[in-house]
């Protein structure tokens, strides 16, 4: 791209990134900070995955390892600052957050690329306190494949009273025998599932360790932050609850039996451990034909004698209720779509269309103008039906907005409020909210290989 061209596209945001950063500070008020709580530093490192060798090319956040788990406080001010290392472009999109528009990290859409040595400062208050993530919205899936992706924790007002509290990045790499990475996609994978990883980790690791408290009441986070697969986790040897789905409470605090958690999907779990010291508890993965264990808890010293009836409810985040009586009807359709060599985009194409929403097939951030998918009122109530016309599940995301999830032609839904609803084969899910946040806003899926083959596009407030 020419100096020039650069330039441009930089320079036709400035404006609306100023006026929308403006917003951004004063959503904020007078404790915006001048420095920020952090800085996060994308920049090539390697890292070894399996034993004895090193994988070159590997994108962190953190140069000796996996991204920092980030903990921010509900309801104050968080700052960070993005100083770009990496030799291209990238940005960070804070996954499940309700935030300002300029802070949400599209480019082209929100804000424009972070090039190399210049930085973005992201300046919000979260409103919600939950498990959420970060990555970027730039490149998406060769950024995310190799690495650059993490854990954002919004500690509730209070603290909810557990013994330790444990987050689990779960993933993938692409790999080959000699701990390199090969291709990351394949074309006709894309145009079904997706392409699955070779190694699969939790922080980084294959089945790592982790010493918890005996008889303790642990927080376990589980975040699924891989580009393709979808787990179905399970519990081993304790006693699970889950207690928040995608950063909101779950009512009544269902067990664990087996629960699918999609790409961008979260999930808190409430365990109360074995009180003999020395026992492991298995989280297990079953949604492959041969079940795995991704992650082992052993209990270590005196049991804290803790039980499950010192488990409290989370306490609700503040999400505007919708008035179903007075909501306006939207549906999308996701389908495939007829194969196609579309146009590069800025943020790389896989150089097939295969996906579209509503029969309009988009790579996410193209250079052509397109409009959004729909044009919502601010503060209006909507119901947005997904309807999946494919063989295929489809975890789909809105961003800047979390919905109430409100019933399924194929299955009995509780009413979760999320912001990825993950779609089974053939299913429509209605999904309802208050559009209370202005400006475009990203509705994909998160099968990354999907999104960047066609199943993306927008809607705005005003």
């Amino acid at each position: 791209m020419t100096q020039s061209r650069r330039n441009f596209l930089k320079n036709s945001l400035v404006t609306a990134s100023a006026v929308a950063g403006g917003a951004a500070v004063g959503f904020l008020g007078s404790k915006a900070q001048a420095r920020p709580d952090l800085v996060l530093k994308p920049a090539l490192t390697e890292h070894s995955f399996l034993p004895d060798t090193l994988t070159s090319k590997v994108f962190s956040y953190n140069a000796t390892g996996p991204a920092p788990v980030l903990r921010a406080r509900q309801g104050q001010p968080f700052h960070v600052r993005l100083e770009n290392a990496l030799p291209e472009e990238t940005t960070i999109h804070w996954h499940g957050l309700r935030l300002p528009n300029a802070m949400d990290g599209v480019p082209f859409l929100t804000q424009p690329y972070v090039y190399e040595h210049e930085t973005f400062d992201y300046i919000f208050t979260p409103p919600d306190a939950g498990t959420f993530w970060y990555h970027p919205h730039c490149n998406t899936l060769e950024q995310m494949s190799y690495g650059l992706n993490g854990i954002l924790i919004v500690e509730e007002e209070k603290d909810p009273g557990f013994d330790q509290d444990l987050a689990l990045n779960l993933r993938d790499w692409r790999l080959g025998s000699d701990g390199q990475f090969i291709k990351l996609y394949q074309a006709r994978k894309s145009a079904r599932s997706g392409t699955f990883g070779t190694v699969k980790t939790a922080n980084w690791q294959e089945n790592p360790l982790f010493e918890v408290p005996s008889g303790g009441l642990i927080r376990l986070r589980l975040v699924n932050t891989d580009v393709t697969r979808i787990f179905k986790l399970g519990i081993s040897g304790a006693t699970a609850k889950i207690i928040a789905l995608d950063g909101y409470p779950t009512p009544g605090q269902p067990g664990l039996d087996q629960q699918s958690v999609g790409p961008g999907q979260r999930m808190d779990l409430a365990i109360l451990l074995p009180e003999e010291e020395g026992v492991d508890v298995e989280l297990i993965n079953y949604s492959a034909s041969t079940p795995w264990t991704v992650s082992t808890l052993k209990t270590k010293g005196p049991s804290l004698k803790r039980a499950i009836g010192d488990l409290k409810p989370l306490p609700a985040n503040p999400v505007p209720i919708p008035d179903l009586a007075s909501a306006e009807h939207i549906p999308f359709e996701f389908t495939a779509t007829a194969e196609s060599a579309p146009k590069s985009g800025f943020c790389g194409s896989l150089g097939f269309s295969f996906w579209a929403i509503n029969r309009q097939p988009w790579l996410g951030v193209s250079p052509d103008p397109m409009a959004p998918m729909a044009e919502l009122k601010l503060g209006k109530s909507y119901i947005f039906s997904f309807i999946n016309r494919t063989p295929h599940t489809h975890p789909i995301h809105l961003h800047g907005l979390s919905f109430t999830l409100l019933k399924s032609n194929k299955r009995p839904l509780e009413p979760l409020i999320t912001d990825t609803a993950l779609l089974l084969p053939d299913e429509q899910i209605d999904v309802a909210f208050v559009a209370d946040n202005p400006g475009d806003w990203l509705l994909h899926c998160h099968i990354i290989e999907h999104q960047k083959t066609g199943m993306s596009s927008f809607i705005r407030i005003t």
